[in-house]
């Protein structure tokens, strides 16, 4: 692990303020939860806590199910990098981190359902080359933890009421998933 040279003192409520400059090159923003590991050799250990990454294996399986049904490219997010694919490219989308634009689609809760050129059209990864896609946020407990999105490499045909209907669906399903 490499040492960054910052000492902090523990306050009398044992909290230990994390530098500003930390949480910015890490994305940690306020409200994220972390975990706290200790090891052999009296470390604490802080790591980003993914709600969502907890059910990856699931995601996939969803995922999966969902392409096999569509025939589209489907992958499940949280909120720094893509956990679950299915479909064409899987390998390029696989735990790549999602762009700055998807980042920000996914802290306005919006719904994404656009062409390549149209507006709301946002990247999934710096790597995708699809041509339209459809999102919707997964939301559990009010907070946003990710999307699932369902992607095509084609501009034709366009998506359906049914497939808009099969995203928004898997992300109410996993937000009432990760409630339970």
């Amino acid at each position: 692990m490499k040492a960054t040279g910052i000492v902090r003192r523990i306050d009398d409520l044992g909290r230990i303020v994390i530098p500003k400059e930390i949480r910015r090159t890490l994305h940690i923003r306020e409200t994220d939860p972390m975990e706290i590991f200790t090891d052999a050799e009296g470390q604490i250990i802080l790591k980003k806590y993914s709600p969502i990454g907890d059910i990856s294996t699931f995601a996939g399986k969803y995922a999966e199910s969902l392409s096999d049904a569509t025939g589209m490219t489907v992958c499940i997010t949280d909120r720094e990098q893509v956990i679950a694919a299915s479909g064409d490219d899987k390998k390029n989308l696989m735990n790549k981190p999602v762009t700055k634009e998807l980042n920000q689609a996914m802290e306005g809760r919006c719904t994404i359902a656009a062409g390549e050129g149209e507006d709301g059209f946002v990247k999934v990864t710096d790597e995708a080359q699809f041509k339209q896609e459809i999102m919707y946020p997964i939301i559990c407990q009010g907070d946003v933890l990710g999307t699932v999105l369902m992607m095509s490499i084609d501009m034709k045909p366009k998506f359906t009421d049914n497939e808009k209907k099969m995203v928004k669906t898997a992300a109410n399903f996993l937000g009432k998933y990760m409630e339970s």
